[in-house]
């Protein structure tokens, strides 16, 4: 099992970059996502990602990773469903890798008589059915009112301190639902991916992490598909590096490649 989440992290540390795609519809009512909406993204230039291609945990650049899932949505007359899931990969004091993980999902409400805001009158499909390989980022939406966010963040300068912090059960998959099954969240670490749901009346949002195998290459796929009204939707990714960092010899040694090329310029 831990192997699995091994090549999660690492296929994450090769395929993800700073993205995000926020959709409105018609209308837009005032979001209780504001911290989404207030989008920060960590420019990394080529140089950067041309050095992670072959590092791993326990490598030569990586020491550390910790990816964060989150998904929310919002019903106008107040029901909400929520899931998460967290991975965190770090290196002990042999320097071998250690794996910790967490998931929790829940739904809540109504606590209004507005309705769930779905439009039968309105569509919106196909996305489930897009394949890629690197990260996508699909927003459906057919109706008014409604506020949409996909969301991917990497981060290549995260303390030892946010790799080791936060709580984790362990648990490697969570669901919950409303009384009458309407809405639905549910999060999986499996047989070496990630994945998260959502499903409410008026469509669904969901999050996808599959690692590299022989058929194609990784991917991290986030899609919301809104058909109804005054809907408010979210999904967040996260991905946070630590760097080990480069000793004397290393950067005497990079100095003189530097030194090297630019006498070639010339």
């Amino acid at each position: 099992m831990d192997r699995n989440f091994l090549i999660i992290g690492c296929a994450l540390c090769f395929t993800t970059c700073g993205l995000a795609l926020v959709a409105h519809a018609a209308e837009q009512t005032p979001t209780v996502f504001e911290d989404v909406s207030a989008l920060k993204l960590q420019p990394v230039d080529d140089a950067v990602l041309a050095k992670q291609t072959g590092k791993g945990i326990a490598g030569d650049i990586i020491s550390g990773v910790v990816v964060t899932l989150l998904s929310q949505w919002q019903l106008p007359n107040g029901a909400t469903a929520v899931a998460s899931g967290a991975l965190a990969i770090g290196t002990n004091t042999p320097n071998q890798p250690s794996v910790q993980f967490n998931s929790s999902a829940s739904v809540t409400g109504p606590n209004g008589s507005w309705g769930s805001g779905a439009n039968r009158n309105a569509s919106a499909s196909g996305g489930q059915n897009v394949s890629v390989n690197g990260v996508s980022q699909i927003a459906q939406l057919a109706g008014n009112g409604n506020l949409g966010t996909n969301q991917a963040l990497i981060d290549f300068d995260a303390s030892p301190g946010s790799l080791t912090g936060g709580s984790y059960n362990n648990a490697t998959a969570a669901a919950a639902s409303n009384a009458n099954g309407s809405v639905k969240a549910s999060v999986s670490l499996a047989h070496g991916g990630i994945a998260i749901a959502l499903q409410t009346p008026a469509g669904i949002a969901t999050q996808t992490i599959a690692p590299a195998s022989t058929q194609q290459a990784g991917a991290i796929a986030q899609l919301l598909q809104i058909a109804g009204n005054n809907q408010q939707v979210a999904n967040q990714l996260q991905l946070h590096l630590q760097m080990q960092p480069m000793s004397a010899s290393m950067l005497r040694q990079i100095g003189v490649l530097q030194a090297l090329q630019n006498s070639v310029r010339r």
